[in-house]
């Protein structure tokens, strides 16, 4: 069976929600609702902390792109935005142990960081009756150059190594600063 080349893919479309399914009586903001309504689910909260990073950057018109080598493009320094949290959307014995996986991805054996700059995002949260992640009071974060990250991690570091290796939290607002200070690589980062 032979097939002719594939043309590339078209850029995606620029939803706003109120576009309609075909065949079924249902709009995008729909699907939105049902696929991303709890911001607290893990791949949901990764979506959220790289929406608020870049907000803070300055970034107003990006869009996410799933298997991109980084999460943000922001004055040319490449960003990786990861994301944990205490509480869970699922019953809990106990606040989750706060750790950043997947920070070295490609093949085995060539595993690499891939941006220049890491921002490390935790909800704070301690209680589910008080947990708000759109309250940017509940979230901390901290931001890591490559060079001390790769000096310090492997692929996964836990919160104390983050705060041990980024000099303390950023507020959300000082995020953009952060991040070009920490890519000119000064000590602190």
């Amino acid at each position: 069976m032979s097939f002719e080349p594939l043309d590339p893919p078209s850029a995606a479309a620029d939803l706003r929600g109120d576009e309609a399914f075909v065949g079924i009586d249902a709009q995008v903001l729909d699907f939105w609702r049902f696929a991303m309504s709890d911001l607290r689910m893990n791949n949901t909260r990764g979506y959220l902390a790289e929406f608020l990073v870049a907000r803070a950057l300055g970034l107003q018109d990006v869009r996410r792109v799933e298997w991109e080598a980084y999460d943000l493009l922001f004055e040319g320094i490449s960003v990786e935005v990861k994301s944990s949290a205490l509480l869970q959307a699922w019953p809990q014995e106990r606040h989750s142990r706060l750790s950043f996986s997947g920070l070295r991805t490609g093949p085995r054996g060539s595993r690499t960081l891939n941006a220049d700059v890491y921002v490390f995002c935790t909800q704070t949260s301690v209680r589910h009756s008080e947990y708000d992640p759109l309250d940017l009071a509940e979230w901390t974060f901290h931001v890591v150059s490559r060079k001390a990250l790769d000096a310090t991690a492997g692929d996964s570091i836990g919160l104390a190594g983050v705060e041990r290796i980024s000099g303390g939290a950023t507020p959300w607002a000082g995020l953009a600063d952060a991040v070009r200070e920490a890519h000119r690589g000064s000590p602190e980062r």
